[in-house]
């Protein structure tokens, strides 16, 4: 009888986590010291762990994606035709804006285009 009372009696201390509760993955992070500095005043200012404010702005937050190929190709071709656009600028100071006027219009014609295929 005793080994039955054994069992049922309860051995105190916390209940054991579930598998989706326990923190089994670890991630190393390498910040640079400004980074750090500001992990730990927004952490505090939080009132939470560095881990547990990581943890939050995992589950909460926004990270902006990285530019794809194709828009780093628009962005380099929009920076081409800025350098254009300065040099028809310059043509038009020295010599006159009607002789300049169609060369900004298709100018500003392509960048248009551009910015409606990245979307902004």
């Amino acid at each position: 009888m005793e080994h039955k009372e054994d069992k049922k009696r309860n051995k105190g201390g916390r209940p054991k986590k579930g598998a989706t509760e326990k923190l089994k993955y670890r991630v190393a992070v390498k910040l640079a010291t400004a980074d750090y500095y500001r992990l730990l005043t927004r952490a505090h200012e939080a009132g939470v762990s560095p881990s547990e404010y990581m943890r939050e702005c995992f589950r909460n937050g926004h990270v902006k994606e990285r530019l794809s190929e194709e828009h780093t190709g628009y962005i380099r071709q929009l920076c081409g035709m800025a350098n254009n656009l300065n040099q028809l600028a310059h043509k038009a100071n020295a010599g006159g804006f009607s002789e300049a006027r169609w060369d900004c219009k298709v100018a500003v014609a392509r960048i248009h285009e551009l910015l409606t295929k990245i979307g902004i």
